[in-house]
């Protein structure tokens, strides 16, 4: 797997890593996450990035320590609802790091992702899979799997928890931080759907 540091080599594992991803609200697409490792270590936070927020397409990713690690944000006007991220907090003029596009415009389609790396020029990462169902498949340009989102399962129950709780798991050499990017993206572009499908089953 070619894999290797997008946005930070802090956050690049080793071996196979499964972090929990909590989505904080329910009540509105992208609201916040808290990321955690096994051992229930915080990793990632992305918070307070409501409708407002929203509205003007702009996420930021942090470490646990509130340091900004990306700013995801969507390129307007783009037919293919195209979002772009970028190093650290952006600066106007900034290049992106990465870009995430529809492959396709007309009924579900799969995303394409590339990351911009010099000298080595361009790399290709493909996400498949329905992220309103928590099951989609990240990866690379030769189709290895590099990272997944699945439904997480409480292992002393054996019971399948909601949505708003998933796993992400990453395969060794792949960066943590840029995972959690895409997962930012996919939230975005299918929050409404997920917000529109589940929100029966949590009125009172």
């Amino acid at each position: 797997m070619k894999g290797g540091v997008v946005v930070e080599d802090a956050f690049v594992y080793a071996e196979e890593t499964n972090l929990t991803v909590l989505k904080t609200s329910l009540f509105f697409a992208g609201d916040g996450f808290t990321v955690y490792d096994s051992k229930g270590h915080l990793v990632f936070r992305v918070e307070c990035y409501g409708p407002d927020s929203r509205d003007r397409g702009q996420l930021v990713l942090m470490d646990a320590a509130g340091r900004c690690l990306l700013t995801v944000r969507r390129k307007r006007p783009s037919l293919h609802q195209r979002w772009e991220g970028f190093l650290g907090e952006r600066k106007e003029g900034q290049k992106p790091r990465f870009s995430v596009r529809r492959s396709s415009i007309i009924g579900r389609s799969s995303l394409t992702v590339e990351v911009y790396s010099e000298p080595a020029g361009e790399e290709h990462y493909q996400i498949e899979g329905s992220f309103t169902q928590r099951s989609c498949t990240i990866y690379d340009a030769a189709k290895q799997t590099v990272a997944e989102i699945r439904r997480k399962v409480d292992a002393t129950a054996n019971v399948m928890l909601g949505k708003d709780v998933f796993s992400l798991c990453l395969k060794p050499g792949l960066d943590g931080a840029f995972a959690m990017g895409l997962v930012l993206v996919l939230d975005q572009i299918h929050g409404d759907d997920y917000f529109h499908a589940c929100g029966p089953q949590f009125m009172f």
